[in-house]
Order: structure tokens, then C-alpha cells, then sequence
């Protein structure tokens, strides 16, 4: 095996930290774990456990889905994702109904399963009892697996730039920007954050049209 390679020892770690949630609530069920953008218009995922998702032979198998931009996180917080995400594995075959809002809003249910597997949880107005925290008890519990997750992580996805109207901007072409007299430059919006850049004509700062 290629030594550099990012997925392979990611997704090893990944499945090894499964099992021992697996090893400490035997109700959470196997998974297929898939990586890809947690990036939309309407925010970041972090993670998602879908049920029924992969079929092996007869049987459904369920996904486990992790954002790559999450991992930006470290090993500490994507276990938080991960016992997060075991919680409603626990709560669908338990045959328990812990979100409503075609999956978004966490009920007290939801919350109930996710605290006595040791995380701790807030509430969100939107999300209801959805905001995690691994508390320092939990992490020494998961200590070695959550060494494993931080050694296997070597790189994270960056996270796409989306417009109002939910349209993805380009990382090609960079963001426009404007100056007082209407000349127009494009640049990444790393260059434009980074300082001004000033018209030669005018004098003014190109500002961002986006």
C-alpha cells in the first residue's frame, strides 16, 4: 500500500472507532462508511447515518456518511461525530423515532440515547438537540481510538463557497471585485481577504461584488 495515500488509513481509523462504539452499545449496527463534501447552501454536515442506504446480497446495510470538512476538527470532535451519528444507528433499530423535519430537528429522544452514550448535548433552535460535545471523561474512555483518528488524518476537504441563491461560486475564476470609478478584477477570495488592493486610477479598494 502506498504509504502517502489519505483515504485508505482514514477510512481504516473510521471503522476501527465504529467497532469500539460498537464494543460499548452492542445495539449499534454495522455500517458503510463513504466520505465526501458536508458542503451546502444551507450549511456544513458533518456527518449523517442513513439507513437501509447499501445492499449486500438480501440484506440492507446502512451508511454512515462523514464530511470531509469536518476533519479539519481533529480526532477528538469527528469521534464526537461519530457517537453522534451511533446515536441514531442505536435509535433506528431500536425502532425509536428521534428526529422529525425530514431529519433535521433532534428530539428528546434523540437526546436521551446520545447522553447515555457519553456525549453532551445542547440545544440548537433550528436543530433542537443537536449540538455535540465530547466531554473530557468520554475522550479518555475513547483515548486510543481517538489517538488513531488523529494520526490517520492527514488531510480535509476544503469547504465550497455557495451564493444566496444557493448556487456554488466558482474556485476557478476567483470573486469579482469593484473599485470607485467601476474597473472590475477577479481574485481568489484568499487574495482579497488578505488586504486591500487598490485602482491605480481612482485610488479606492476593490471591494468584493459577492
Amino acid at each position: 500500500m502506498n504509504a502517502t495515500t489519505v483515504t485508505a488509513p482514514l477510512v481504516e481509523a473510521i471503522e476501527a472507532a465504529w467497532a469500539a462504539i460498537q464494543d460499548a452499545h452492542n445495539d449499534v449496527p454495522e455500517v458503510v462508511v463513504t466520505l465526501g463534501s458536508g458542503s451546502s447552501a444551507k450549511g456544513l454536515t458533518l456527518g449523517h447515518f442513513a439507513a437501509d442506504r447499501w445492499v449486500r446480497g438480501e440484506d440492507a446495510v446502512h451508511e454512515l456518511f462523514v464530511g470531509g470538512e469536518g476533519l479539519a476538527r481533529g480526532g477528538s470532535d469527528v469521534m464526537g461525530t461519530l457517537i453522534h451519528e451511533a446515536a441514531h444507528a442505536a435509535a433506528q433499530a431500536r425502532g425509536i423515532k428521534d428526529t422529525s423535519r425530514q431529519g433535521r430537528y433532534h428530539n428528546q429522544q434523540f437526546r436521551a440515547i446520545a447522553e447515555s452514550f457519553g456525549l453532551t448535548i445542547e440545544h440548537d433552535p433550528k436543530l433542537g438537540w443537536s449540538t455535540t460535545t465530547l466531554p473530557q471523561a468520554s475522550a479518555a474512555r475513547y483515548a486510543a481510538t481517538i489517538a488513531a483518528l488523529d494520526a490517520a488524518i492527514t488531510a480535509h476537504r476544503r469547504a465550497e463557497v455557495h451564493t444566496a441563491n444557493g448556487g456554488r461560486k466558482s474556485s476557478n475564476n476567483g470573486a469579482a471585485a469593484t473599485c470607485g470609478c467601476g474597473r472590475k478584477v477577479r481574485a481568489s477570495l484568499a487574495v482579497l481577504d488578505a488586504g486591500p488592493i487598490l485602482c491605480g486610477l481612482c485610488g479606492d479598494e476593490f471591494t468584493s461584488d459577492e
